[in-house]
């Protein structure tokens, strides 16, 4: 996401990412607890993840990026998003999921009226009263904001590996849940309005807000809370992860809202021989996982933040590794699986 340096504060650095303020620590503490490889998860099933027999597609799984990424851009409230909201509802019913569609509006601060906005959850056990989440916003950015022509900002923008990636992940799993088992529930949540914005400048940053959809997802479980028969034990969110050799650090914020969560994930990588999570300190990232944490779901960021394409229009179907999506994949449900 962040390319280049924003404003120097005293033992880090502050950069925009995704016109999020984010801090870079440079200071050799940074390295801390990240100094050994991530220790053997707690109470995890080791041969669960032996035993997960996931047979990912990887071509199957490019193709519904191709497939999304040829309905233009889905910004939100846009026809492109409904169109794809299509797509994936009767993909995830087909396959045996319940989804459950959470509509909302959100005033954008530069736009004159309100936009109507949906997060979608598939569910697989929707009565388990212990679940976790993976989650992923869907929507594209109305602007390329990082292309040095500003005539290009508005051209048609694909976003193939932010965010969609992460739907066509998502999708590919589904032809697999019925045979794999869990203890635990598990929701895919699609976060609408995660880059539904307008004004931002060469670093990211502007006056439009960010996070809509996680916000309002976050909102909402809290305030159902002492109403409904379950809860969150924990939640993955997948963000620039399916690039090729993509490097999955350990973003700042999920070790310091999560860090139980990191080393579990990071653990279970470590176990199934997944070489593109390293067990190192990454930068701190404002994203969808922040609201989830402030909200008592401890969730980590898969995120890889040296993704060339970031915000550029070059962000298309072909820069998307179908062995990344496969590793990623395969720790997501060794992690699923090995919880007990």
């Amino acid at each position: 996401m962040a390319r280049s340096a924003g404003w120097a504060l005293g033992a880090g650095l502050l950069v925009a990412c995704g016109g999020l303020a984010v801090w870079w620590h440079v200071s050799p503490a940074a390295a801390g607890p990240f100094a050994d490889d991530p220790p053997k998860p707690s109470g995890f099933a080791a041969d669960a993840a032996a035993g997960v027999d996931l047979k990912f597609d990887q071509e199957r799984a490019l193709k519904y990026v191709k497939q999304l990424c040829d309905l233009g851009p889905r910004v939100s409230g846009s026809d492109g998003m409904r169109k794809q909201q299509q797509v994936i509802e009767a993909h995830f019913k087909q396959h045996g999921a319940t989804v459950t569609r959470q509509e909302f509006e959100a005033k954008q601060n530069s736009r004159r009226d309100k936009t109507p906005m949906t997060n979608l959850v598939v569910s697989w056990s929707p009565d388990a009263p212990r679940r976790v989440l993976i989650c992923s916003h869907y929507d594209t950015r109305p602007v390329a904001d990082q292309e040095a022509d500003r005539a290009s900002w508005t051209r048609p923008f694909v976003s193939a590996n932010d965010g969609t990636s992460g739907v066509a992940l998502m999708m590919e799993l589904a032809h697999h849940m019925k045979g794999l088992k869990g203890s635990v529930g598990l929701d895919l949540v699609l976060f609408d309005g995660e880059e539904y914005v307008f004004e931002t400048n060469r670093t990211g940053m502007g006056g439009d807000k960010y996070f809509f959809g996680s916000e309002h997802f976050a909102a909402d479980y809290l305030k159902t809370r002492d109403g409904r028969k379950f809860q969150y034990e924990g939640g993955v969110l997948l963000d620039l992860f399916a690039g090729k050799d993509a490097k999955l650090r350990v973003e700042g914020y999920s070790y310091a809202f999560a860090p139980k969560l990191v080393d579990r994930v990071w653990g279970v990588a470590k176990a199934v021989g997944a070489k593109s999570f390293r067990y190192e300190a990454g930068i701190e990232v404002q994203d969808d996982h922040l609201a989830l944490n402030r909200a008592g779901i401890p969730c980590v960021d898969v995120i890889d933040l040296d993704y060339p394409h970031w915000h550029k229009l070059t962000d298309t179907p072909d820069k998307v590794s179908g062995d990344q999506m496969a590793e990623v994949a395969k720790v997501l449900v060794a992690w699923w699986a090995g919880l007990k």
